[in-house]
């Protein structure tokens, strides 16, 4: 394992973080055997980040990393999560949340404590409308969290709002990916957040998975000698600035796999022809991509049963192979997107800022011509 310092924090955090919002549930259950060996096997392989959020897993995830991280594992670990700032009503929800935090995590003190998928809309009524950043200045005071941050999904504009409005942030996470250069902060962004002297952490590294297993076009301008996994993550730590990056990791091989990765992991890592390969696979992916959707699922549920991030699925795979669009949108019986009714009710969670209800009225007809909305 690799190790970088973490901004002007002090601290030194392995370049692999492990994101504990992916794990696998059976009947909406994580199933914990599971979750748990995954998780200790990523520490045993010297990963000391582990990240998580109130409503991860639909309020799980937390409790869940908190038994993982018992018998001597939480002092291995530096450990992360976030207030839920979308959510919270009253000043006092802070408050409220962060006490429940620390119970479901078995912590007295959470590490790195974020504000979770800032917008500049809910940095202008939740964070300084009910002055969170005091907040946040008292918690760490009273010693229940050590570290200040924010996770950001919103323009760049708004980012260097956010990012200049607080002379007290220690780290933010972004969203960043060889796709995602210009969008959301992007690289500037990085940049930007690097030299005021932030740790940084990047999530979404593979596009919520999109880039693990990318259309053909974008494979073959991806060389053979590495995963396109690897090329992947191998395009963030090449980026000195880069703290860390998360990997929702699911399965024993993808711990196993981005272990090995991180050990070769070195700032400044990737050739010229590298680098020129990037851009070209942009690209080609540009030309493909229908929505920007990385199946997050804050947008669920859905009250009128629309499996949104299935649907989604299934329409960008129509750029790709239409029978196997066909065949995903089949398997969404009774949770298409004819269901949808406009509410609108997933589009103020949705991080990608997606037009859901306008992109679920063009998808029926794309698969009816095609014989699979029938």
């Amino acid at each position: 394992m690799q190790y970088r310092p973490f901004g002007k924090t002090g601290e030194s955090v392995s370049v692999l973080g492990f994101g504990a919002m992916r794990f696998e549930t059976e009947n909406g259950i994580i199933k914990e055997k599971e979750a748990v060996s995954l998780l200790r096997a990523a520490i045993d392989g010297g990963v000391n980040y582990v990240d998580t959020a109130y409503f991860y897993l639909e309020g799980q995830s937390e409790a869940l990393v908190g038994r993982a991280l018992r018998d001597g594992y939480r002092e291995k670990v530096h450990l992360a999560t976030k207030s839920p700032v979308f959510a919270l009503e009253s000043a006092e929800d802070f408050d409220r949340i962060l006490n429940e935090q620390l119970e479901r995590l078995e912590t007295r003190t959470i590490d790195f404590y974020l504000l979770h998928s800032l917008s500049l809309k809910t940095y202008e009524e939740k964070v300084l409308g009910y002055g969170l950043l005091d907040k946040m200045e008292k918690a760490r005071a009273d010693g229940k969290i050590r570290y200040i941050g924010f996770s950001f999904h919103d323009s760049h504009e708004a980012f260097l709002k956010i990012l200049n409005g607080y002379d007290g942030w220690d780290f933010c996470q972004l969203q960043l990916n060889y796709i995602d250069v210009e969008n959301q902060a992007g690289l500037r962004g990085l940049e930007e957040a690097a030299a005021k002297g932030l740790g940084v952490i990047v999530m979404e590294p593979l596009l919520g998975g999109k880039l693990a297993n990318p259309a053909p076009g974008v494979r073959a301008v991806l060389p053979s000698s590495r995963t396109p996994v690897e090329w992947a993550l191998d395009f963030l730590w090449d980026r000195p600035e880069v703290s860390l990056l998360l990997s929702g990791m699911n399965a024993m091989e993808q711990v196993s796999d981005n272990l090995a990765y991180a050990g070769r992991a070195r700032p400044g890592m990737l050739t010229t022809e590298d680098r020129a390969m990037f851009r070209r696979a942009k690209t080609v992916y540009d030309t493909m991509a229908l929505v920007p959707c990385t199946k997050c699922a804050y947008c669920m549920p859905c009250p009128f049963g629309v499996d949104i991030p299935g649907v989604f699925e299934a329409y960008n795979r129509t750029a790709v192979n239409m029978n196997e669009a066909r065949d995903l949108y089949a398997g969404l019986e009774g949770h298409r997107a004819d269901l949808c009714r406009a509410c609108r009710r997933c589009e103020r969670n949705c991080p990608q800022h997606i037009a859901i209800s306008t992109t679920m009225k063009a998808i029926p007809p794309v698969f009816a011509k095609d014989g699979a909305g029938d």
